[in-house]
């Protein structure tokens, strides 16, 4: 028999467990399925990556709240209805090729994984690139491919990309990735000012790009060579 501290612990383990559990939940119909979100295999996904991991310790608490947080290095986690509405707009089947710029703490590319055949997530910041490969490859994910860099300029040693998502907002298209883009590729980008933005989706089919508004957003900047440069 274990001893009686031992099971104490277990118990609070289970017991907090059980609490994320239940607020995962409720996030999926009260932040999700309520505002719209209707593709089943991304509302499955949102249900199988523990977003309480992804976030700071002292934030686990808000994991699941409606609205972004903050991670290390000044960056931010993107609210969870925000993350659904992007992989929902990228129209994906399970065969992709994923490009996921801005790996943040490796939430969105987790959850890209169980959409997609590969990910790669590409993110400037050293410390979060490192720290995000870390975690992923703790949790077991073997199908995404952490790399440190300008994600304006993509990663054309891997392209093409069926689909890209871009979690930061950049005055433009920046023009690398949708040169990375395979036929009928999507790029789903936030695109606009520092304080006004809208998502875009820009498909390319048939040598040309075919741009849709999806909705008023805010993100943190885009920074790189063909982004924001501070």
């Amino acid at each position: 028999m274990l001893p009686m501290n031992v099971l104490a612990l277990l118990r609070r383990v289970f017991e907090r467990e059980q609490a994320y559990h239940e607020r995962q939940q409720a996030m999926i119909g009260q932040q999700l399925t309520a505002r719209g979100i209707a593709d089943q295999r991304v509302l499955h996904a949102m249900t199988q990556v523990p977003r309480h991991v992804f976030v700071p310790a002292k934030m686990r608490e808000y994991a699941y709240a409606d609205c972004a947080l903050p991670i290390e290095d000044g960056q931010t986690i993107s609210q969870p209805f925000m993350v659904a509405y992007m992989l929902q707009a990228l129209r994906l089947d399970g065969s992709e090729r994923v490009l996921d710029v801005g790996t943040g703490s490796g939430y969105a590319a987790a959850v890209l994984s169980l959409l997609a055949a590969h990910v790669y997530t590409i993110e400037r910041s050293p410390v979060l690139a490192g720290s995000a490969r870390e975690r992923l490859a703790q949790l077991g994910y073997t199908n995404i491919s952490v790399v440190e860099g300008d994600g304006t300029e993509g990663l054309p040693e891997h392209a093409p990309f069926d689909a890209i998502s871009v979690a930061a907002a950049s005055p433009w298209i920046p023009r690398p990735l949708l040169s990375q883009l395979a036929h009928c590729g999507r790029l789903v980008i936030p695109v606009g000012s520092y304080d006004q933005q809208l998502l875009i989706r820009a498909t390319c089919q048939d040598g040309e790009v075919l741009t849709e508004q999806l909705g008023k957003v805010r993100f943190v900047p885009l920074i790189g060579e063909h982004g924001w440069t501070n």
